[in-house]
């Protein structure tokens, strides 16, 4: 028993004695490290590059380029510093209330219902929204809701806590509790919206005039031809038309009513019906009459067969469950000769695919979008997976509504090759930092034998000219290590699954041995020393910088330095 005791406590001596030993080398090696003599990296140092640049919107001026933007669809204004003269529009917005932070928390407090635009008064969004905004106040006016407006630019700290990134932002907040608008920017979306939030869901038609009205008034509506205006069957439409914002949901039981709506009045019931002022005016509903059938129905049906692309039509293209788009750019001049066939393709994916027209020579919308796409001929068909994946997909041929129809199956098959923009890969490539396109990315970047730091840059950014010196700088340094990359990519004319960018510069470091992870994305002071030790940090493969070392002056027979000879012995000079 004694031996094991005395077993035991040599074995716990031993264990303490290399743990101790461990840490001592730990941290022997970790002060090494931050004893190591960067001064010469520091000198060369002299300034500090600013945070990132967000991408720009469609608003950005003329003198910054056409630039770039996070994905084709943020339409809003960025938070980023905009001095730009700018003219506020006039506009007769009495109905619209005042909010800053002395009345905020009352306003919120006292009314169940109140939507509330966060605005800039430079951002165009702004702007163009400010009219539609205020006829909307109007309109609900004597309704139990407020519509309210707070200058963000003003008001920084409602800003922040609200988490305010771009320009217009609207919330809608029911007894305190916000939620973002999802509608359009026009008048007759946001009271259908609000509308649909603070009244019972559905209303009733009783009499042809009433229906008259609803029809000449509303662009697209949906009417429940029932048995009883109250009991299940209503209730199941109240419920759907909760699931929709932008389509307001009627219900009569008079067959004239029915009829109107072209509904047959001797129709089994319940029947509906979802009419529209556009190509395909009438869709029938064929299904099971409950809440979620009726809510597909509608949600496939209520856009138009082809949806062209407007800052107005953006929201309803991108907030919709239904991700993956068939685009087709032309131009104004082409468009009567390839919509006709895109429409007949459209009507054998609804529910499935989203269709969108894209107007090249729109300078507005349709320029810089097709810009983003890297489409440059028309008539030119992209598939298009959606922004959380933004995988894109070329169409080789005629716009037809075979090659269509064939094209959305593969799509949605996913038996399609992705598209992805590229410059021409550089004939030489043998300066200190590597130009990375789009078509070389895999051999540069993806280079398992290598520790790769990467720029995503913008030439329009005026963040990444003046990272540039600080970069060339660092890669002056390191280009005598052979298992070390420092590499750049311009951003807005070439792409890579691999190289998501969140803004202009973006830095992504990808360690040698682990490509098929996520790289890194490299948060740390935009200098020269802070680059390198996250460099030293983070590298697969270890390297050691040699600082340059300087030969001693030669001394002039009245024992002065030459004053001519001051060449040094650099070994990763400067």
């Amino acid at each position: 028993m004694a031996s094991r005791l005395v077993l035991l406590l040599a074995l716990t001596s031993l264990l303490l004695f290399s743990n101790s030993v461990l840490c001592k080398d730990s941290k022997t090696k970790e002060s090494e490290e931050d004893d190591e003599d960067l001064s010469f990296l520091e000198e060369a140092d002299d300034q500090t590059v600013p945070p990132p640049h967000r991408y720009p919107d469609l608003d950005q001026s003329d003198d910054e380029g056409d630039g770039d933007f996070d994905n084709f669809a943020d339409f809003d204004g960025s938070v980023a510093d905009q001095d730009e003269a700018y003219k506020e529009p006039e506009v007769d917005d009495k109905d619209v209330v005042v909010l800053k932070e002395r009345n905020f928390t009352d306003v919120i407090e006292n009314n169940k219902f109140v939507m509330v635009e966060f605005y800039a008064p430079w951002c165009g969004h702004c702007q163009a929204l400010a009219p539609e905004y205020a006829a909307a106040a109007t309109e609900l006016k004597g309704e139990d809701v407020v519509l309210a407006k707070i200058d963000a630019t003003e008001e920084n700290e409602l800003s922040q806590e609200y988490d305010v990134q771009g320009f217009p932002t609207i919330y809608f907040f029911i007894d305190g509790v916000h939620k973002p608008y999802t509608g359009q920017r026009t008048k007759e979306a946001i009271v259908t919206w609000i509308k649909k939030k603070i009244g019972p869901g559905i209303h009733n038609i009783t009499t042809l005039d009433d229906a008259e009205r609803v029809l000449t008034s509303e662009s697209k509506v949906v009417l429940g031809f029932l048995n009883s205006l109250v009991g299940p069957e209503s209730d199941e439409l109240a419920a759907a038309s909760r699931l929709e914002d932008d389509v307001n949901f009627y219900q009569t039981v008079d067959p004239a009513v029915a009829k109107l709506f072209h509904i047959d009045p001797e129709v089994k019931r319940p029947a509906l019906v979802l009419l529209k002022k556009e190509t395909e005016k009438l869709s029938h509903f064929d299904g099971p009459f409950v809440k979620s059938s009726i809510a597909e129905f509608v949600f496939a049906n209520k856009l138009p067969l082809v949806t062209i692309f407007t800052r107005e039509s953006a929201p309803t293209i991108f907030e919709s469950p239904i991700k993956k788009q068939i685009l087709l750019f032309a131009t104004s001049n082409d468009s009567k000769e390839v919509i006709p066939a895109f429409e007949e393709a459209a009507k054998l994916f609804k529910g499935k695919l989203i269709f969108v027209f894209v107007e090249m020579d729109n300078e507005d919308v349709g320029k810089p979008v097709s810009e983003y796409f890297g489409v440059s001929d028309a008539p030119t068909v992209l598939a298009y997976t959606g922004n959380d994946d933004a995988r894109k997909f070329v169409h080789d041929g005629e716009v037809t509504l075979e090659n269509i129809k064939a094209f959305g199956e593969n799509f949605l098959e996913d038996k399609l090759k992705p598209f992805f923009k590229s410059d021409p890969i550089p004939e030489t490539n043998d300066e200190d930092v590597k130009i990375v396109v789009g078509n070389n990315f895999d051999d540069i970047v993806l280079d398992e034998s290598k520790d790769v730091l990467l720029e995503i840059y913008a030439p329009w950014c005026g963040h990444c000219q003046a990272l540039e010196p600080t970069y060339n700088k660092l890669a002056k340094h390191l280009r005598g290590i052979e298992s070390l990359v420092i590499a750049k990519m311009d951003g807005t004319t070439n792409e890579h699954p691999r190289a998501k960018a969140d803004g202009f510069p973006t830095l992504l470091f990808f360690p040698a041995g682990n490509k098929s992870f996520d790289p890194i994305t490299v948060d740390t002071d935009r200098t020269v020393t802070a680059l390198y030790k996250f460099l030293k940090k983070n590298a697969s493969i270890p390297f050691k910088l040699q600082k340059p070392t300087s030969s001693p002056k030669p001394v002039s027979s009245d024992g002065k330095e030459s004053a001519d000879s001051s060449s040094t012995d650099v070994k990763d000079e400067l």
